[in-house]
């Protein structure tokens, strides 16, 4: 089935800090969307085989040892081999393409919390898929001890290596974000994520329904 009106493609993508709810909204609305096939579903780092296998890498809660700047080139190539093999033929073939996260997370996590610089990350990651942003972003709002407090409840069998980090680094990164939706508030929209799954569920859906069908 495709959507209905003029078939433009976007490029949506999901953000937020560790335990905002992204998963549990975007496979519900992934059911939502069943058997249109001109909107594809994806996420970083990972979404094809090469990027999974990055995405293992980088999150195995052993590699302790990984140095920030190694992180941010595992997550640039991740990207890179993701976007080429999978986002931009979608695109080109006029599909929506939904990603859990993209290149703002680089800018918050690496660019930011680590200490590496916004700019420093942003120059690799270009390097890596060019200039191109997504047309809209979502981003889940919830402070980082509520958060991490999710995770510590429902995820104990899912535990990543960030999601290990202390809570001074999820404040830090909470903040990078706010410096990223500061200066591409244009795309950037805003979901209250702390809410109740299901409202926050529907808030999204109301936000992508008419873009999308």
């Amino acid at each position: 089935m495709s959507s209905g009106g003029f078939n433009m493609s976007k490029f949506i993508t999901f953000e937020g800090p560790e335990g905002a709810g992204k998963t549990s909204v975007i496979q519900a609305i992934q059911q939502k969307l069943k058997g249109y096939d001109n909107v594809v579903f994806t996420r970083e780092p990972g979404g094809i085989e090469i990027a999974e296998k990055i995405r293992a890498i980088i999150l195995n809660p052993a590699h302790t040892a990984m140095h920030e700047r190694t992180e941010a080139l595992l997550y640039a190539a991740a990207r890179a081999q993701h976007f080429y093999e999978k986002v931009e033929p979608a695109l080109k073939e006029g599909k929506f393409v939904l990603c859990d996260r993209f290149i703002d997370s680089s800018l918050a996590y690496q660019g930011h919390a680590r200490g590496l610089g916004m700019e420093d990350v942003l120059s690799i990651n270009q390097f890596a898929i060019g200039t191109r942003l997504p047309d809209i972003t979502i981003f889940f709002d919830v402070k980082p001890e509520v958060g991490l407090a999710r995770i510590n409840a429902n995820r104990q069998d899912e535990i990543n290596r960030l999601d290990k980090e202390n809570e001074a680094f999820h404040e830090t990164v909470y903040e990078g974000y706010q410096k990223v939706i500061a200066k591409h508030h244009d795309r950037y929209i805003i979901v209250d994520a702390s809410k109740p799954l299901e409202e926050v569920i529907e808030e999204v859906w109301g936000i992508l329904r008419p873009v999308i069908l």
